[in-house]
């Protein structure tokens, strides 16, 4: 904090913003961390965007989380970005820095630690079901990880081949594979891991070769068990859910913007609340 008349501000924008828990989790990892921040929640219609980030800028605020359509429209109005936000071509954390507004994309960051918690990824075959923004950033993140294979799914055989060729570009000893989704994505047996993602208004992802052996993560934000991770935990496999990936994805944020790290297990706590309230 610069002066102890003034509170840093952090800000969640989204279209729409309603629903997003971002605001209750970053105000209780505030007051356990003894900070006088405040957390602002917005509305942004896509075409205010480049208003509302020149406002953040303007204001000096220490950064905003983005939300839905928001993430990829950022790009172009971001004076520097990661390489995840470039990759992904979406932006899910912007941090306020004297050169200007720089965007990181911290989803598949987040998904990558939450594996972690639940399985060796190095030499991992990794099946990704949603070639989206997340999806394409936990792409990165798991080649940059050592694995051994990162199979791509997603209902848009071109989106999906895009994925595959872009990650067929980088300096990675991971091979890249095109998987079917239709009718539904079907686990080789040589995966070990399957990670589903999607977008706002698309249907949840339809999984068939389910088995025991298989860690299943889902990122679908919700109370009950998802789709996917009912089908899961059916099969017996070991499954993580879109809140233990919510928190990891938070956990980062909030270290980018403070430089404190958060209880894990507290958020999750304030996250199961959020939801069932």
């Amino acid at each position: 904090m610069t002066s102890p008349a003034l509170q840093d501000i952090v800000a969640l924008l989204g279209c729409p913003a309603a629903g997003n828990p971002a605001q209750y989790l970053f105000e209780r990892a505030i007051a356990a961390a003894g900070l006088d921040w405040r957390f602002l929640t917005f509305d942004v219609l896509p075409e205010r965007l480049a208003l509302a980030l020149g406002g953040i800028d303007a204001m000096g605020f220490r950064g905003c989380l983005l939300a839905g359509a928001l993430q990829e429209g950022a790009m172009p109005l971001l004076a520097h970005a990661s390489p995840a936000a470039r990759f992904a071509g979406a932006a899910s954390l912007v941090e306020h820095q004297a050169g200007g507004l720089f965007g990181h994309m911290t989803d598949g960051r987040g998904i990558v630690e939450a594996l972690r918690a639940h399985a060796d990824l190095t030499a991992a075959r990794v099946v990704i079901a949603g070639a989206g923004p997340t999806g394409r950033a936990t792409g990165l993140e798991l080649a940059l990880s050592g694995v051994a294979e990162i199979l791509v799914a997603d209902r848009s055989p071109e989106v999906a081949t895009a994925l595959v060729e872009r990650l067929r570009g980088l300096d990675t000893t991971a091979e890249i594979t095109l998987l079917p989704s239709e009718p539904a994505v079907e686990i080789p047996e040589r995966a070990n891991i399957v990670v589903t993602s999607r977008g706002r208004d698309e249907p949840p992802v339809v999984i068939g070769g389910l088995r025991s052996e298989l860690v299943v993560a889902d990122t679908d934000l919700v109370e009950q068990p998802s789709s996917v991770v009912a089908a899961g935990q059916k099969a017996g496999c070991c499954v993580i859910d879109g809140l233990e990936v919510h928190v990891a994805k938070i956990i980062i944020d909030f270290q980018v913007l403070t430089g404190t790290e958060p209880d894990a297990e507290m958020l999750r706590e304030a996250l199961e609340e959020f939801l069932s309230a």
